[in-house]
């Protein structure tokens, strides 16, 4: 006779090399079989198994539970507790109350945690504040454990008073609590509401720091947190190296964000996959492509090369650095079937290019290989047709959206469609199109079609879309400048001032043009009109020269109409044209780069027509390549011509 002690110990040591809901069935059958089925532990442990270890199998731990005669509180705490940090946390709050129905069975301080998660995902104050009450009925509301979730879900609900309140109640709180409720005020954007309670700790662990690192990035100030990083934290992890990093890049702080990924690697410290893919990203956001490429050759000799994030990342970085040869070696090269975020990474590095046809086939390439397009996937594929000028393409894409995949446009995907017709010069059908939106326009909207009228100088459509946007967002100055534009090419002087003294009376401010140039693995940022250095006094100087050249062998004459006011002199007019921070970047550039090197250059808003004849005849002239980034596509000059064949 088998020993039902060591049927359950072998079940046991079979359940944990189970990974699929497949094996997890057959396993149950043999259970079944053996007459063990209704044994609590083991039961219990095919739950846990379903619920936290296998993605799919959460269906399956529920049909276990219900159809269990004799259900504990670890069974449901289980279940709450995988819903919870599911796609359906709601079935967590029904778990929990199906929980209090069981006779004999209370809901302890595992059960009010889990669910209270599950209320924080959904962002349901209601349902929170019901199990605040409740967990005050079973005097748990003090407990560490609970006090805690309880702190985090009134932050996720941005409710700090509540849990700071929460906190306050707390016998004696531990770091995890002090963490908790620091990272609550950091998470309502109350950085100095966090510092003061970072100060109050009567200890600190390595997260704690990490957590006000993470809050400063945020919040905008990363000299707080540099202060911090280097002057406060005697133990760092990778976390922090990965946190400031990160950080860095994000607030356009790409130097400081490359000189700390080098000095990491001095210390012996080896990148991990967070690390590895920020510092991609501060590459793609920098358009720094050469030290993009150093960072391929380790990943090409690591065994971070058959990781799916750290491949995406990189095909991000090239995409956005303008070499779509190696994003297309990276993608088709990526180990593996491609993830939706592969695809649509590579759709969109097309479409930023102007490869508006071959994103369209990639995107059927991906429907063929049994990927199910997303929204996000749409929006780039949308983007593609929108810069190449395929209206019917696009049209046909917005239609698939509902009728094939059932996705609900958002404003973005209405955006897109309205800058597609607004594009190709169709304005009256993007008017059309905005008035049969079964939403309200927002200001993107009606800001894209104002951008179309600027593009094709319709002064009229012009009006009626800024008067829309000083309904909707009045203090946004790129909108009145981009008026005063269009009066100015239209010759209507006095509307043009008109507009910009209504500027100066509302004090607007124009955002200031920047751009930012890789030369020796070092960024260099120019902004027009920026206080005299050596670096900007060289780039003048060589620019000078330039400009003097293309005069002369090209035929330039500065292009001034709409990119200054009419009542400047003449002079004052080519100066402020000429010394567009693109043209400061390229001039430096070319004075330090050799023969034969690319020329990358990123821009933070759109580049005016001046600038791009004057990429066009440089690349023809001096025979160099220049890859330029604005704010909505690339820009390839070669040879005198552009990738976008002047439609941008």
């Amino acid at each position: 006779m088998v020993n039902c002690n060591s049927i359950e110990h072998l079940c046991l040591s079979l359940l944990k090399h189970c990974k699929t809901l497949k094996s997890i069935q057959q396993l149950h059958t043999q259970i079944i079989k053996s007459g063990i089925d209704h044994d609590t532990f083991i039961t219990g442990n095919l739950i846990l198994h379903c619920a936290i270890l296998i993605s799919d199998a959460l269906h399956y731990a529920h049909s276990l539970l219900i159809h269990f005669p004799y259900p504990n509180a670890f069974m449901y705490n289980t279940l709450i507790r995988g819903f919870s940090h599911s796609d359906h946390p709601q079935f967590s709050l029904t778990t929990f109350i199906n929980m209090r129905r069981t006779l004999n069975l209370q809901p302890d301080t595992f059960s009010f945690a889990f669910v209270l998660k599950a209320a924080a995902n959904l962002q349901s104050f209601n349902s929170g504040i019901q199990l605040h009450s409740l967990s005050i009925t079973y005097g748990l509301n003090t407990h560490l454990y609970v006090g805690t979730t309880l702190v985090s879900f009134y932050a996720e609900c941005e409710m700090i008073d509540h849990a700071r309140k929460v906190f306050d109640e707390m016998h004696e709180p531990n770091v995890v609590a002090w963490n908790a409720v620091i990272t609550a005020y950091l998470r309502c954007n109350d950085v100095k509401g966090a510092e003061r309670l970072y100060e109050l700790m009567p200890v600190k662990d390595l997260i704690s720091t990490n957590i006000m690192i993470a809050g400063y990035m945020k919040a905008g100030e990363p000299h707080l947190a540099k202060n911090l990083f280097f002057n406060e934290m005697d133990v760092k992890d990778d976390v922090s190296w990965s946190t400031m990093i990160v950080g860095f890049s994000h607030n356009g702080w790409f130097n400081e964000a490359f000189d700390l990924f080098v000095e990491s690697q001095r210390l012996g410290l080896k990148p991990n996959e967070v690390s590895l893919t920020g510092i991609l990203s501060v590459c793609a956001q920098a358009g720094a492509f050469e030290f993009g490429t150093i960072l391929h050759g380790y990943i090409e000799k690591s065994a971070f090369g058959s990781i799916h994030t750290v491949n995406n990342a990189l095909l991000d970085m090239y995409s956005k650095c303008g070499n779509v040869n190696m994003a297309r070696l990276v993608f088709e090269r990526m180990p593996g079937r491609k993830t939706i975020v592969t695809w649509t990474t590579m759709v969109a590095g097309l479409a930023m290019q102007g490869y508006g046809e071959e994103a369209v086939r990639l995107f059927h390439r991906m429907e063929e290989s049994g990927i199910k397009p997303d929204e996000i996937t749409f929006i780039s594929v949308l983007y593609a047709c929108s810069h190449a000028g395929l209206v019917e393409d696009g049209f046909r894409f917005f239609s698939m959206m509902k009728d094939r995949y059932d996705i609900d446009p958002t404003f973005e995907h209405y955006g897109c469609m309205v800058d597609l017709y607004g594009r190709a010069g169709e304005l009256e059908k993007a008017r059309e199109f905005i008035n049969q939106m079964p939403v309200k326009p927002n200001a993107v909207i009606w800001r894209t079609l104002l951008g179309a009228c600027s593009i094709h100088g319709n002064v009229e459509l012009a009006e009626f879309a800024l008067k829309k946007l000083a309904e909707l967002d009045p203090n946004d100055s790129g909108d009145h400048v981009l008026l005063s534009n269009i009066y100015a090419v239209a010759g209507k002087w006095k509307h043009a001032a008109s507009v910009r003294k209504s500027m100066h009376n509302q004090q607007l401010v124009k955002s200031p043009g920047w751009s930012m140039v890789e030369v020796d693995k070092t960024m260099y940022s120019f902004v027009a009109g920026d206080e005299q250095n050596e670096v900007v006094n060289e780039a003048c100087t060589n620019l000078r020269k330039i400009m003097t050249r293309l005069k002369v062998e090209g035929g330039y004459a500065p292009e001034v109409v709409g990119s200054v006011l009419h009542d400047i002199e003449d002079e004052e007019k080519e100066n402020a044209v000429v010394t567009h921070s693109e043209k400061l970047a390229l001039a430096y550039a070319m004075s330090r780069l050799c023969d034969g090197k690319v020329i990358r250059i990123v821009k933070n808003l759109r580049v005016c027509k001046d600038c791009h004849t004057v990429m066009k005849l440089v690349s023809k002239i001096f025979r160099v390549e220049i890859v330029l980034r604005d704010r909505s596509r690339f820009h390839s000059f070669s040879d005198g011509c552009c990738s976008c064949r002047d439609y941008w």
